[in-house]
């Protein structure tokens, strides 16, 4: 099956996945990778990249929203292969490089086997490797604070909760933000609609996720492009206040 690419904005492209979504931002010749799939969706990463009409080596960097394995998947391969370099919120730096990461168990999972949906994702995701151990020793800081000298000018925003280290990506020319998993519109896992938290077995910590979302608030942006669910257009508020009600 073909990898599924959206253009959300003008040159910003969502991608989705094995049930999950990671976003290409273009500026002439260049990308910006956020985030990067499963380590089964290395070729798929690969293929949406042509699919826009450019190479991998285009990329000139990958940023990471949180270290769990389904947005981790292609970090190594990328920077193996064509040197691509990865940065990522400080905290969440030393989960990437040593691999101790802060994401819901394989007990976690198996428990909640029954509820509907679940068994069929779980075993899509074991396919896509969810049960690999995967460090990330080239993981880097932001070099600095503020927007990122990178195709779309990313901005990072702390929006720690989901993980110790969590962040979200503003692109101010394009008006959307690539919330990881801070703010998602759906989960094979989930029943509700719309934009939501994942359900809080997912999170290191549930009530900072729950806080994270006060950050998103005020974002000048109208298309958020999640970790998983399809894009949303709309006043971030409005999400935000959609995800608090379903609490």
């Amino acid at each position: 099956m073909a990898t599924l690419v959206r253009e959300v904005a003008e040159n910003v492209f969502c991608v989705g996945g094995t049930d999950v979504n990671w976003v290409l931002v273009r500026d002439g010749s260049d990308l910006t990778l956020i985030d990067s799939g499963w380590l089964g969706d290395r070729a798929a990463v690969e293929e949406s990249i042509r699919a826009i009409g450019h190479r991998p080596q285009d990329v000139r960097a990958i940023l990471l929203t949180h270290a769990h394995l389904d947005h981790m998947g292609a970090l190594n391969h990328m920077h193996d292969r064509y040197g691509t370099p990865v940065y990522m919120d400080p905290v969440e730096v030393p989960h990437a490089r040593d691999g101790d990461l802060e994401q819901a168990s394989p007990v976690d999972v198996f428990v909640r086997a029954w509820r509907p949906g679940v068994l069929a994702w779980s075993c899509r995701i074991l396919r896509a490797g969810a049960l690999k151990h995967l460090k990330v020793a080239h993981a880097q800081p932001f070099p600095h604070e503020g927007a990122l000298d990178l195709p779309g000018r990313p901005v990072p925003v702390a929006c720690h909760g989901h993980s110790s280290g969590h962040s979200v990506y503003h692109l101010p020319d394009s008006g959307v933000v690539a919330t990881g998993d801070a703010l998602v519109t759906a989960h094979p896992t989930s029943r509700i609609t719309g934009p939501q938290l994942l359900p809080a077995f997912f999170s290191h910590s549930p009530q900072g996720a729950s806080a994270a979302l006060d950050v998103l608030v005020d974002l000048p942006a109208d298309v958020l492009v999640p970790g998983h669910g399809d894009p949303w257009r709309g006043d971030l508020s409005d999400a935000v206040a959609h995800a608090r009600r379903q609490v």
